[in-house]
């Protein structure tokens, strides 16, 4: 006879967990002098990502969004699974060429060249108030592009969020909006 386990729900939280036990500092990846911070080691212990689940919900329900969007593609599993416990929609932002349909687009500048950040033209209705959620703010390019262009599709962007945050980049400094960390690195 199998043992029934007991689901806990995401808005429960385990308040002593620390989720830097969880998170793999990875050297010289994906080149060398670079120190990756590794969220699969957290993906994959149940109880750590249904707290760091369950602080992200805490952090961004006081925003009140209509919709929450993933930066590609580790943002994807933040904000899918939450948009699913919290009743909302889940939009992604993708690079280039990645959706189907028609497409709203902008270029945006990196440290060395430019990128492009996508989203489906109807994939938000004038007025919606949209979180947008990445796995890591670094030096917050790409959340700030991601903050435009669901504001040049007509939303509202309340706040922006992240598993980690490296505050040496100084990445929330391009934002104009509240931005919520639940782990930062000072270095």
């Amino acid at each position: 006879m199998a043992q029934s386990r007991h689901r806990q729900n995401v808005t429960e939280t385990n308040d002593q967990l620390d989720l830097r036990a969880h998170i793999r500092g990875v050297p010289d990846f994906p080149k060398p002098g670079i120190l990756f911070y590794d969220i699969s080691t957290l993906l994959r212990h149940g109880p750590a990502w249904r707290t760091a689940m369950a602080r992200m919900a805490h952090a961004i329900r006081p925003h009140k969004p209509d919709l929450l969007a993933g930066v590609e593609s580790r943002g994807f599993l933040v904000a899918a699974p939450l948009a699913l416990e919290l009743g909302l929609g889940f939009i992604m932002l993708r690079k280039r060429g990645k959706l189907p349909g028609e497409r709203i687009g902008l270029d945006y500048a990196l440290e060395y060249g430019t990128d492009r950040i996508e989203m489906q033209a109807d994939a938000v209705s004038p007025g919606q108030r949209v979180v947008i959620l990445d796995d890591l703010l670094a030096t917050g390019g790409t959340m700030a592009a991601g903050i435009a262009l669901l504001r040049q599709a007509g939303a509202v962007v309340p706040a922006a969020a992240a598993l980690i945050e490296l505050s040496f980049l100084n990445g929330r400094k391009k934002l104009d909006v509240p931005f919520e960390a639940l782990v930062s690195y000072s270095e």
